[in-house]
Order: structure tokens, then sequence, then C-alpha cells
């Protein structure tokens, strides 16, 4: 099957090898990260989505089963993965230790499981040192493939600040040896403005709003982290002019108590569409990084003619 290309140009922030995607809770990260897949994937660049929550929307967006701690192909050019820190803890015991004896004996070890799991941090550093893997060209893992883009369904934002600061936490508690250098290479790494970016996902509604601008001036300053670009997802079309509006409630006089009810809904959606397109102006004066928009999907789940919608939006 022929990989899709669009002639539409391309998004500087996919030119990039490793781009997280984040935002508030509930403002459609998950739904952008795949469809930024999708549009990088289009674009003919080998990418990987990947997520960190254990939440398997790739497989459930394309109709596969569950996508699990493996590279999976989804479409042409598009892969993904969902990490689980355990599988990932397991996979950096395995790259580290040559001999299998030691690897088995570490594995069967109780103190090693307790301390594994006490450690504050430690999901979150093999979490990110698995990304870090993927974004490689010399990738370490058997048979790994060498993808142009990793794409991060990175966590929600408080959580996601503190995901990202963690190899710099351990790079300053671990002051020498092997994972304080490798924490200071991934640090490196999501700092370096020209390999890594990241995006940062709203709603047109006051709290996402200010949430982002905020957030924004947390990942530039607080972690060093590039932020190029913030979508502001599911915006209503403005349907209707003023003139429109005029004549819409004129309706709403009518005796006809259809074409009232139907003044009503209009009217109501015309409030709603300025309210969020006043949070996008508002949004436009309180940060720096430019804004696109990506439309409301009317449909009660998004399937995958949907991601492929919002894909082609992208811009």
């Amino acid at each position: 099957m022929c990989p899709i290309r669009l002639n539409a140009f391309i998004p500087d922030f996919l030119d990039k090898r490793l781009l997280f995607v984040t935002g508030k809770g509930g403002v459609g990260k998950t739904t952008v990260a795949m469809a930024l897949g999708i549009r990088a994937a289009m674009e003919g660049k080998r990418t990987i989505v990947c997520e960190v929550a254990s939440t398997e929307n790739a497989s459930r967006l394309f109709a596969q089963s569950e996508v699990g701690f493996r590279e999976v192909e989804l479409a042409n050019d598009l892969w993904a993965i969902s990490i689980n820190p355990d599988e990932a803890m397991r996979e950096y015991v395995l790259l580290q230790l040559k001999v299998k004896a030691m690897r088995d004996l570490l594995f069967r070890s109780r103190m090693f499981t307790y301390l594994a799991a006490a450690t504050p941090g430690l999901s979150e550093l093999v979490t990110i040192g698995k990304i870090w893997e993927l974004a490689q060209l010399d990738r370490k893992v058997k048979h790994g493939r060498k993808y142009d883009l990793v794409i991060v369904d990175a966590p929600a934002t408080g959580h996601g600040i503190s995901f990202l600061q963690t190899p710099r936490t351990f790079a300053a508690i671990a002051r020498v040896g092997p994972v304080h250098n490798q924490a200071k290479e991934m640090e490196q790494m999501i700092t370096d403005h020209e390999q890594t970016g990241s995006v940062i996902v709203s709603l047109p509604e006051e709290m996402p709003v200010n949430e982002t601008a905020r957030l924004e001036g947390e990942l530039r300053d607080d972690i060093g982290i590039s932020v190029d670009h913030v979508i502001m997802n599911a915006l209503y079309p403005e349907t209707f002019s003023p003139a429109d509006i005029k004549k819409i409630e004129k309706l709403g006089k009518s005796e006809d108590p259809e074409l009232r009810a139907a003044s009503r809904a209009a009217v109501s959606l015309a409030t709603r569409t300025a309210a969020q397109h006043e949070q996008l102006a508002r949004l436009r004066e309180m940060i720096s990084a430019d804004i696109s928009t990506l439309p409301f999907i009317f449909k009660p789940e998004l399937d995958l003619k949907s991601a492929r919608q919002l894909a082609e939006e992208v811009a």
C-alpha cells in the first residue's frame, strides 16, 4: 500500500526528532498527538507515537489489538508504543547487564523490586529513558527501527512538568556513574531546541487558556524545552455573521414553535462560538508561541476518518 502524501506545507515542529504533546487534562492532547503522528506519516516521516499512561488510544483508533510495550505498525510510516515503566525497567537492566545469570538473579530479587518501586521518580526516569532510546539514530535495542520523529503523548500539566524534570533531578542526585551520565544525556536532548520541542494543547475556555499561558512559561523557564506551537482544539466555526444573528433572533418571535426552537438553538450556538473566539483572542495576547486551531468534531467518539481530517487541518 503506497503512503499518502499531502501537498500542504508541513509544520516546522514536525521536523524535529522528539516532540512532547502536553496540556491540561481533558483538552484532547491524546487526539492531537495521534493527529500529529498521522500528519507526519502522511508526509513520509517514519513516526512513532508514544503513550505513557497505558491508555491504549492508538489501538482503539486503528481497531488493532493492544499495542503494549512493543513497536506496532499502525499505517504506512506510523508506529505506536505504550510504555509500561516495569517493562522499561526490565529492558534497561537487560541492556546494562551483559551476563544473563546476573540479570535473572536481579529480577528474582525482592529487594530489587522493592527498591525500584520505592525510589521516587524512577518509573518516570525509565519511561523517559525509553523515549530517548526510541529517538536515537544508533538504537541499543535489537532490531530497533530508526524513526524520523518520536511524538510523546505526555502527562497532563502538573505531572507533565515533573515528568520532564526527572532527568535533571536524577543527574543532580546521582553525581557520578552511569545513571548520572545517562540522565545528563536525556536532559541535554530534551533541552536541545534543534532536536526537541513541545506542543501545548488548549481548549477555548477560560481555565485551559490560563493554564496554557502558565504552562508555556514553566516549560521554557523551568525546564528549558522549546515551546514550538500551541493548538487550540475543538473550536466551533464562525457560522453566522452579525446580520445573520439579527435575522435569526427575529425568527424567535415567530408563532411557529419549530422556528422558535431553531432560533434559540442557533443563537445559543452563535453565543458559544463568540465566547470561544474571545478565549482564542485572549490566548494570543497571553503567549508568545504560534497558535493554530483544530475544529470541533461533531461525533460522539473520534474515529480514524476524523483523526485524518484533523491531521490535514494541522498547519
